[in-house]
């Protein structure tokens, strides 16, 4: 795989890992006791917690990019002859 390549594969599984891990833990304030904040909806989340869900996705994504890297390197799936049709 080269290094544009991998760039790539990364990103896009960073991407979908984000999307799978940003519900995890919200609480919106309507489920909350107290008041709503002025000037935000009952549905907004009361602490999103980002950047813990950035690291997440991050440690997630590496793990996954390892796994995806070692089948390409190792050729345990050979996709090039997948995809001439041979």
């Amino acid at each position: 795989m080269s290094l544009v390549g991998g760039i790539v594969v990364f990103c896009i599984v960073w991407m979908v890992v984000l999307f799978t891990v940003l519900p995890w833990g919200v609480r919106p304030q309507g489920e909350q006791e107290g008041e709503i904040e002025p000037g935000t909806v009952e549905s907004a989340p009361v602490h999103p917690r980002i950047w813990t869900k950035f690291a997440m996705t991050t440690l997630i994504t590496i793990l996954i990019f390892v796994i995806i890297y070692t089948v390409i390197d190792l050729e345990l799936i050979d996709f090039r002859a997948y995809f001439q049709g041979t």
